[in-house]
């Protein structure tokens, strides 16, 4: 920019008045709070968009109140938010409402670098954890090799989950039973039959993560990044990566097609991505990184990697799939297994 460019744009901010200067200069990224929002503050906020003078404002809250404001903003002239910052099946949801704009290398560099099996459209992938079968390995000595044997009646009373995670054991349940993630239809036979091996339910996995330490529970499944973070807490779990293999979660973001700031959120994204903060947040809780050009250290690396063996056994996620289930999963699970 040219000194005349300069002279132009700083007499326009002043002509829109001290509101559009502070927001050229603002980025508001709707986000969880927590060990990952403080994550990104070390890794992303501070060290990465300080730097291009860019002051990150974080929108903390709850994951589904985000995708309803993002949902109901989406035909209002400007929104609140710059990044939307959730899980992979909720960003896929606000997307296909045509609420995200675009992605590509164009305005995001660092997308060029992401795993070809998490790449979107629309949005980028953040962080990504695998689902593994968790178990207190004080207590079980040959634990449960495959999603197939938490079946096994000898478990009856000792596997539990979070209440919130029904469309996760509807996908499990299914693939045990013959389907595919493109056919829940065994799912309720056979989570007809966990209710019968008095499967528990506990209300969040903080919650799941309190029934392992006092053994009400000796067995659950969640991601390899929380298993992890049980761990750094001193609580005795090991993993086991399902023989018949499992799918990832992955907390992704993308920019409001009516956001404020465009180009900090662009730019958000891209940093997001960055090798080093990748590897920062990833120390810090346990998820992968989801670009090729992050190095963990080993010790990290073999406590929350997968093996390229696993990362073939992966399911192939079908977002569309799981929204057109997600209603009639959700009102079974209420009804007959909650219930």
């Amino acid at each position: 920019m040219n000194r005349r460019e300069f002279l132009t744009a700083t007499a326009a901010l002043s002509l829109l008045g001290p509101k559009a200067a502070m927001a050229a200069s603002q980025v508001v990224v709707g986000t969880w709070g927590g060990e990952l929002g403080q994550a990104m503050r070390d890794s992303i906020d501070g060290p990465l968009m300080g730097p291009q003078g860019i002051e990150v404002l974080q929108a903390v809250s709850a994951a589904s109140a985000r995708r309803t404001k993002v949902l109901a903003e989406r035909n209002s002239r400007r929104g609140s938010m710059d990044v939307a910052h959730l899980a992979d099946y909720d960003l896929f949801a606000v997307a296909e409402q045509n609420a995200l704009e675009s992605i590509n290398t164009e305005n995001v560099s660092n997308a060029g670098h992401v795993l070809p099996f998490l790449r979107r459209p629309y949005g980028i992938p953040q962080i990504y954890s695998a689902y593994a079968i968790i178990y207190n390995k004080d207590r079980i000595k040959v634990p449960p090799q495959s999603f197939a044997d938490l079946w096994d009646p000898k478990w009856k009373g000792k596997f539990g989950i979070s209440d919130n995670f029904f469309l996760t054991m509807a996908v499990i349940s299914a693939m045990v039973g013959g389907g595919s993630m493109k056919d829940f239809a065994p799912a309720t036979s056979k989570l007809r039959e966990l209710k019968k091996q008095d499967i528990k339910l506990w209300p969040a996995t903080d919650a799941v993560g309190q029934a392992l330490k006092s053994e009400d529970i000796l067995i659950t499944v969640n991601s390899i990044a929380r298993a992890y973070s049980w761990r750094q807490a001193g609580l005795p779990v090991g993993i086991v990566f399902p023989s018949e293999g499992s799918y990832v979660t992955s907390y992704d973001a993308g920019v409001p097609r009516n956001a404020r700031n465009k180009a900090a959120g662009f730019s958000y994204l891209n940093a997001m991505l960055d090798p080093a903060a990748q590897v920062e947040v990833a120390s810090k809780t346990g998820y992968l990184p989801t670009v090729d050009n992050a190095r963990l250290p080993e010790s990290l690396s073999r406590e929350i990697s997968l093996t390229p063996e696993q990362i073939a056994k992966l399911w192939p996620l079908d977002f569309a799939y799981m929204a057109s289930q997600h209603a009639a999963m959700f009102d079974f699970w209420t009804r007959e297994i909650r219930g």
